[in-house]
């Protein structure tokens, strides 16, 4: 009996350890169905897309996925941009697969060099990388040499043929067969294949999660929330100077013209979306809106107290810092800004020339006029008015203005104060100064 028991129990023992391994978290994640996240990039590339892509990656990482599967259907964008994404693919444990729908062009043939896996619609694209300016112009061959360097890593790191992706950035750099000198590389999907840079042609989705194994898996869609979309529009760099302009011509048409009212509305609401969206794609912190709101406020203080001063200064000062600090790059911030100014000065001149001057500028012009018909008369240094008495109208502090001979005169005191209604006597004429003192009863 006692052995039958240590059998049994044995028996059991043994049993255990052969059940373990089917019992543990992966086999039970194998028996579930997969999970893949799908994210968008499409559009222009820029820091904005480049936050959006961390918290979608941040969410997969969280949900336990099995493939993040990267939509690409883009004609390029910021280097700078591209760049982080292309570390953010880089650092990710979990598969990136890219999915070229349309075009994977300059920065989107980089993020999709980066994946594990490249896969390609039939009517889609991958290739022409060169570097360029906002304006359309070429670069330093510096900034070139290395973008090719960044572009040939990404293909080598996967075993993809370097060569095509160096000739992408490279016009000079000829590919048998393919191109000539003076050509950048563009592939079609069956080129793509054939020369080593993508992995398969495929017609949807789910032809794609078919070649990965996974038919079955649930399909997580990221998406753009509303505050990302802004920051996506705010941060594109095409759309930074027309909120600079919009925001400043905003300004100044309300300090031209009476009342706060839609142009200063604007003003402000361009510059809170530049303040917003660089915030939130995490360029900008509290201090860049700190010192862009004393700017202003400073700037301010300067119309309304006459003279160009120290809050003058100051205040355009903070406002530029505030505006460049919050930007990803503070040379275009500042560039931005310039043009943003040169544009609001032609602005000023023609509200002027039409407008001519409103608002608070009326501060600072002199509008009062004495005029014949209201008493004043302007004297002639006429030697008669010495030693003619009059009365003070108004007190003389030391200027002032007296009643001579039933005649209105601008008079100044030889003493100090002369109180209203009190007798004086011309004593002198200074230059335009006529010259006057009290006369007391005495």
């Amino acid at each position: 009996m006692k052995r039958l028991v240590i059998i049994g129990i044995t028996l059991t023992i043994l049993l255990s350890i052969q059940l373990i391994p089917m019992l543990t978290p992966q086999t039970v994640l194998a028996a579930e169905d997969d999970l893949v996240y799908v994210i968008p990039i499409e559009q222009a590339i820029e820091r904005g897309l480049e936050r959006f892509l961390e918290r979608a990656f941040n969410e997969a990482e969280e949900s336990a996925a099995d493939y993040i599967v990267l939509e690409i259907d883009t004609l390029g964008g910021e280097i700078d941009a591209a760049l982080g994404i292309g570390k953010l693919i880089q650092r990710e444990y979990i598969p990136v697969v890219a999915y070229i729908k349309g075009e994977a062009i300059s920065a989107g043939a980089y993020i999709a060099l980066n994946a594990d896996k490249i896969y390609m619609e039939p009517s889609s694209y991958i290739g022409a990388s060169a570097v360029r300016t906002i304006t359309g112009e070429e670069v330093d061959p510096k900034i070139t040499s290395v973008w090719s360097s960044h572009m040939e890593g990404a293909a080598s790191q996967h075993g993809r043929n370097a060569e095509i992706a160096k000739a992408m950035v490279n016009p000079n750099i000829e590919i048998p067969g393919l191109s000539v000198k003076g050509e950048l590389v563009t592939l079609s999907s069956v080129q793509a294949v054939k020369y080593g840079i993508a992995d398969g042609v495929i017609s949807n989705q789910n032809e794609l999660l078919k070649l990965l194994g996974a038919e079955k898996a649930v399909v997580e869609e990221v998406r753009l929330s509303p505050a990302e979309q802004v920051a996506r529009f705010v941060t594109n760099p095409y759309v930074i100077p027309f909120l600079f302009i919009i925001g400043l011509a905003g300004l100044v048409v309300e300090l031209m013209i009476p009342g706060f009212g839609i142009p200063g509305l604007i003003g402000i609401s361009s510059f809170g979306l530049y303040f917003f969206g660089h915030y939130f794609a995490g360029f900008a912190g509290w201090e860049a809106i700190i010192f862009f709101l004393a700017g202003f406020i400073l700037m301010v203080i300067e119309v309304f107290v006459p003279g160009f001063g120290v809050f003058g200064i100051m205040g355009i000062i903070s406002f530029v810092f505030g505006i460049a600090s919050a930007a990803y790059q503070t040379t275009y911030g500042i560039a931005s800004l310039v043009i943003a100014f040169v544009v609001n000065i032609i602005l000023v001149i023609i509200l002027i020339k039409y407008f001519g001057y409103r608002g608070v500028w009326n501060r600072f012009i002199l509008k009062d006029e004495q005029k014949k018909e209201s008493g004043y008369v302007a004297h002639n240094k006429d030697q008669k008015l010495v030693g003619k008495k009059g009365k003070t109208a108004t007190k003389l502090r030391p200027a002032g203005i007296a009643i001579i001979e039933g005649k209105r005169y601008d008079v100044v005191s030889e003493g100090g104060l002369i109180p209203a209604n009190q007798t004086i006597v011309v004593i002198g004429l200074e230059g335009t100064r006529i010259v006057v003192e009290e006369v007391r009863e005495d």
